[in-house]
């Protein structure tokens, strides 16, 4: 029997320039054939995304890196910032193996 795929959370401002990253993780996943499920959510939708979805990681985007502490004294995931050069040139394979390297 197959295992659940581990869920990505990525948090940005509104959700846009996030959203453009995980098609690129996604397709990274794909490639790699890694067994995972990703999805963005804007800053004032996390909290009902967190409780609905029950990711396995959280990242954020560095425009809100500010959250960072809120949520990781929040939550018992591991919570980090994209590095802002990943970020910023859409690298979805870099972003998507701080993710699955977070989960190891």
């Amino acid at each position: 029997m197959a295992e659940d795929p581990k869920t990505i959370m990525l948090v940005c401002a509104a959700g846009m320039s996030t959203s453009m990253l995980v098609r690129k993780m996604m397709d990274a996943a794909e490639q790699t054939k890694a067994n995972v499920k990703i999805f963005a959510a804007s800053a004032a939708d996390a909290k009902d995304k967190l409780t609905a979805e029950h990711p396995d990681v959280l990242l954020l985007g560095p425009q809100v890196r500010y959250l960072e502490g809120d949520f990781k004294a929040a939550l018992s995931i591991p919570v980090a910032v994209i590095n802002m050069s990943d970020y910023g040139l859409m690298k979805g394979d870099r972003v998507l193996q701080t993710a699955l390297d977070l989960m190891a």
